[in-house]
C-alpha cells in the first residue's frame, strides 16, 4: 500500500471509533509509531481537525465526516463473500438485517462494481461439511446483541442439555461466540450466581426486560482467555474405523471434538477435554472399533476400566 493510500485508509480508520490508538494504526498497516505520527502529521496539516492525547489516542473533532468513499472491486466482493457466510451461520433475523445492510452498501457502489457483484453471486458459495450443520438459533441473536448494547437483562427459558431440565433464568448478556455449528451466549446468571455458557438453540424463548445492570463484567475474549487458563484440558488423539463416525459426530462436540483427518480407513480425531475419565467411558462406548493414539495415561485408562469389566463378567468371580 502506497503512502497516500494508507494515509486515506487511516482517516477512514478514526471514523469508526471515538478514539483510535497509535499502536493500532501501526498494528494493522504494519508500520512503525513514528511512521503514524508523520503520517496523522500529514492529516492535519491537510486539514482534518484531529485531536490527539497523550496515553489515550486520537479522534476526530465532533460532526466531521468523510464524504461517502468508493469501495474498491476487492473490498466489494469481501463484502460479497461475508453476506454467504452470515446466510449460513447466523439467523435468520440476522441474515435479514446483513442483507439490509448489504443493499446500502450495493447503493453507492461504482455501477461497474454492481455489475461485478452481479456476475460472481452464482460463483461464491458457503457450504457445511458432514460434520456440521444448520442449527436453529431461534432468531435470537440481535435480541441478545441489543441486551449486550443496553446493558439491558434478558429473560430466557433455558433446556439443559444432559438433564434437559428446562428452567427460567434471567441472565446479564456479555457475549455470543460460534463454535462446532453451535452459537453460544456467556452470559451472568443471577439464578447461579456466577458465568454460564448457554447455547443458543436450548433458549427456547427470550425477552429483554426493562432492568439494566452495571458494566463490570469481564470482555468476552478476557472471559474465555481466564476460562481457557482456569481449566487443565487434556489433549487426546484417537483412531476411529470411518465406518462408524457418523454414529458419534453429534456425542463427539459434548467430548471436546476439534478437528480430524483422514488415515487410510481410519478417522483420526483430536479432542480437547477436561475429564479424562469421562472422556475414556464414552470412548469404551464404540472402543472395539477404535484405539486411542496418546496420550500414553488415556490408554493405560482404557486398559485399566476394560479389565475391570473383564474380571467383572467373568462367571463365578468378584471385584
Amino acid at each position: 500500500m502506497n503512502r497516500i493510500d494508507r494515509i486515506s485508509a487511516i482517516l477512514i480508520q478514526l471514523q469508526t471509533r471515538r478514539v483510535v490508538k497509535a499502536s493500532d494504526i501501526a498494528a494493522r498497516f504494519d508500520i512503525s509509531l513514528r511512521t503514524v505520527y508523520r503520517d496523522v502529521k500529514s492529516l492535519e496539516e491537510a486539514g482534518v481537525p484531529i485531536i490527539g492525547e497523550a496515553g489515550v489516542g486520537y479522534s476526530l473533532v465532533d460532526g466531521y465526516r468523510l464524504p461517502p468513499v468508493m469501495f474498491t472491486r476487492e473490498e466489494a466482493t469481501a463484502f460479497l463473500t461475508a453476506e454467504k457466510f452470515v446466510e449460513k451461520m447466523t439467523d435468520a433475523s440476522t441474515a435479514a438485517q446483513h442483507r439490509s445492510a448489504m443493499d446500502k452498501v450495493r447503493a453507492i457502489l461504482k455501477t461497474t462494481e454492481k455489475d461485478l457483484l452481479e456476475s460472481i453471486d452464482g460463483s461464491i458459495e458457503v457450504l457445511k461439511s458432514q460434520t456440521q450443520r444448520r442449527v436453529n438459533n431461534n432468531n435470537h441473536i440481535q435480541t441478545i446483541l441489543n441486551g449486550i448494547a443496553d446493558k439491558k437483562v434478558l429473560c430466557i427459558d433455558y433446556t439443559a442439555g444432559y438433564t434437559q431440565t428446562k428452567t427460567n433464568r434471567h441472565i446479564e448478556p456479555i457475549g455470543i461466540f460460534y463454535l462446532d455449528s453451535y452459537w453460544h451466549l456467556i452470559a451472568y446468571c443471577r439464578m447461579r450466581n456466577d458465568y454460564r455458557d448457554f447455547r443458543l438453540d436450548r433458549i427456547q424463548g427470550l425477552q429483554e426486560t426493562t432492568i439494566t445492570f452495571a458494566g463490570n463484567h469481564p470482555a468476552l475474549k478476557d472471559y474465555l482467555a481466564q476460562t481457557a487458563s482456569e481449566h487443565q484440558l487434556e489433549t487426546i488423539v484417537i483412531k476411529v474405523n470411518s465406518n462408524i463416525t457418523n454414529f458419534i459426530n453429534e456425542q463427539r462436540y459434548y467430548h471436546g471434538f476439534v478437528s480430524e483427518k483422514q488415515v487410510g480407513n481410519f478417522t483420526e480425531m483430536t479432542f480437547l477435554t477436561i475429564s479424562v475419565e469421562g472422556f475414556v467411558r464414552w470412548f469404551m462406548m464404540f472402543g472395539d472399533h477404535a484405539q486411542v493414539v496418546s496420550p500414553q495415561k488415556v490408554q493405560d485408562k482404557v486398559a485399566e476400566i476394560a479389565e475391570v469389566i473383564l474380571k467383572r463378567n467373568l462367571v463365578g468371580v468378584e471385584v
